[in-house]
């Protein structure tokens, strides 16, 4: 391809709404142009990376076993309604009616469609497993998109869904997924981590992420230094934390002016916050109802909302206002597990269960009680709440966990007969009884990718693409087109290299100046330039490493052989 015949409009100007790197970068080079509010347009060089990144994510899919198939972009709301969603899926499930009134969405992902596809059609285990997926267009109505490419409204996913005859057989595939996901990963030359995860409102369990390290992620995850354990904060898990038990007393109620804060009143008793615990007040929202949910942590610890959220089964937790604690005959600051109203629900988190020598609130203004045993309360209901620290210890080595920044762009889940269940799709088994499916889910981001890539991969010049997704390998840049010599060299370079099967480009523009055409190859992330110039006359050309910028002079005649080194 020649620069000239290609379509790159290449800009200074960043957006004034671009604080990615990938989003600033990615529409300055000419890959992308928005056309909506988290909506965007692929233009040449977009449409080859995003391309490039589809055709390995297919490769891998096919060679794993798996058949592709396209579902509809528009989805009848009837199969959402079927399985229950449409009412939980919230305001990211974009509905509208056609002309004959009839109601349909905009699919932010397909589990109900390939039900509807496998429904009837697959009768018998001898039948399973079956893999099915797509790489196609997905809405979700976001709230507010943002980052380009990183949080749209419209993007390109591949989802898969896997039916089984049991759950050791989804297992089986879902581990096949992961390993098939981590080749996709590492073809794209990019510095991943597989996290344990949250599954969110696809449901199911068994539920890792894939993350691609960046600085500029969303998602803090939680990794361990001495092993590969990881996990997004949202279900990271520790070795609990164990300090020496103290001796039981009795419950003791105590002043405690205006100390409303683990601080303060750990201050004021002149105790440990270990052996404190803090309430969190919150309202959980249901389909048809709220409820206020006092939740119980050590005062050295937070909550994970994820958690207490999953801990409850709400749809969402939201602060409890004044008024609302107020109804509930709660008293801010003081709250404490000890005669609580019995219309408030309370769940505590696992690491205290049989603590017998804590510190709380007395549910009474200014005062709190020590000395509150737990195992004297009955029917405590308890969970994993807490969001684990930099410095904990890992739950499978003891090893020290930290956080990192990683961008999510892929997710399996193992959703169990969730959908088949609520969409009455069944099999008959090895005994001619009706079973639901047991199901997989697996979902890659086919153009967060794009992003993603830059995300970890650029500088203060622009993007710095892995081999695998660089729109051309090479970059040949004529100096000064006008000069024949120069031009028919680049022509020379240009035909050995793609007759050698090398992507590339010629930068043949008559009327740029060099240090326009080297900042568009700095801007646009081309793996290597090959320069022609001044040092023509003497017989060579400088080969320039886009990643280092380092420059090395190299004879004509040794530029293919050079280029080919370089490039496997």
């Amino acid at each position: 391809m020649k620069f000239s015949k290609l379509f790159i409009p290449t800009t200074k100007e960043t957006p004034n709404d671009a604080t990615l790197p990938s989003h600033q970068f990615l529409i300055r080079a000419g890959f992308i142009s928005q056309t909506g509010a988290g909506i965007y347009d692929y233009m040449p060089l977009g449409k080859i990376v995003l391309d490039k990144i589809r055709a390995i994510v297919k490769e891998e899919m096919d060679n794993s076993g798996a058949n592709e198939v396209q579902f509809g972009f528009v989805t009848p709301l009837a199969l959402w309604e079927e399985s229950g969603r449409a009412s939980t899926m919230g305001n990211e499930l974009l509905r509208f009616k056609d002309r004959k009134n009839s109601e349909y969405v905009l699919s932010p992902t397909n589990e109900e469609a390939v039900v509807n596809m496998v429904k009837n059609r697959i009768t018998s285990y001898k039948d399973l497993p079956v893999n099915l997926y797509q790489i196609y267009t997905k809405f979700r109505d976001e709230a507010r998109p943002r980052f380009g490419l990183m949080r749209g409204r419209e993007f390109l996913m591949k989802d898969a869904y896997s039916f089984h005859s049991s759950a050791e057989d989804l297992v089986r595939e879902f581990n096949l997924m992961e390993e098939t996901y981590k080749k996709v990963y590492t073809k794209l030359g990019l510095e991943f981590r597989v996290v344990a995860a949250d599954s969110g409102a696809i449901g199911g369990s068994g539920s890792k992420e894939f993350h691609v390290i960046a600085d500029s992620g969303e998602d803090t995850i939680v990794i361990c230094d001495s092993c590969d354990y990881g996990a997004n904060i949202e279900a990271a898990t520790r070795t609990a934390l164990k300090k020496e038990k103290l001796e039981t007393i009795s419950i003791e109620k105590i002043e405690t002016p205006n100390c409303k804060t683990i601080d303060e009143v750990s201050t004021f008793l002149n105790t440990d916050a270990y052996y404190s615990m803090k309430a969190v007040i919150k309202r959980a929202v249901y389909e048809d109802k709220t409820q206020i949910v006092v939740f119980f942590v050590r005062g050295c610890d937070e909550l994970e909302e994820t958690k207490a959220c999953n801990a409850v089964n709400a749809l969402e937790l939201d602060d409890a206002f004044e008024d609302d604690i107020i109804n509930a005959g709660l008293v801010a600051g003081y709250c404490g597990i000890i005669d609580l109203p019995k219309n408030v629900l309370v769940v505590v988190d696992k690491e205290l269960e049989g603590e017998n020598n804590l510190v709380c609130g007395a549910n009474e203004e200014n005062y709190h009680l020590k000395g509150v045993d737990l195992t004297s309360i009955e029917n405590l209901n308890y969970a994993d709440l807490v969001a684990v620290q930099e410095g904990d210890s890992c739950p499978n080595c003891n090893g020290k966990l930290s956080y990192t920044k990683g961008i999510e762009a892929g997710h399996i889940f193992q959703l169990g007969t969730k959908y088949s269940k609520a969409m009455n799709a069944n099999f008959l088994d090895s005994n001619g009884k009706a079973q639901p499916f047991v199901m997989g889910c697996y979902g890659i981001g086919v153009s967060r990718l794009v992003a993603a890539v830059i995300e970890q991969n650029h500088d203060e010049k622009g993007c710095l693409w892995t081999k695998a997704t660089a729109p051309f390998m090479v970059d040949i840049i004529v100096s000064n087109s006008k000069k024949e010599d120069e031009a028919l060299i680049g022509e020379q370079i240009y035909t050995e290299l793609k007759t050698a099967g090398v992507e590339v480009i010629l930068d043949d523009r008559i009327n740029a100046r060099f240090g326009f055409k080297m900042s568009d190859f700095e801007l646009i992330g081309f793996p290597y330039a090959v320069v022609i110039g001044k040092k023509l006359v003497d017989g060579f050309v400088e080969i320039v490493d886009r990643k280092t910028l380092e420059k090395i002079d190299v004879k004509i005649e040794d530029v293919r052989s050079k280029i080919l080194e370089l490039i496997k």
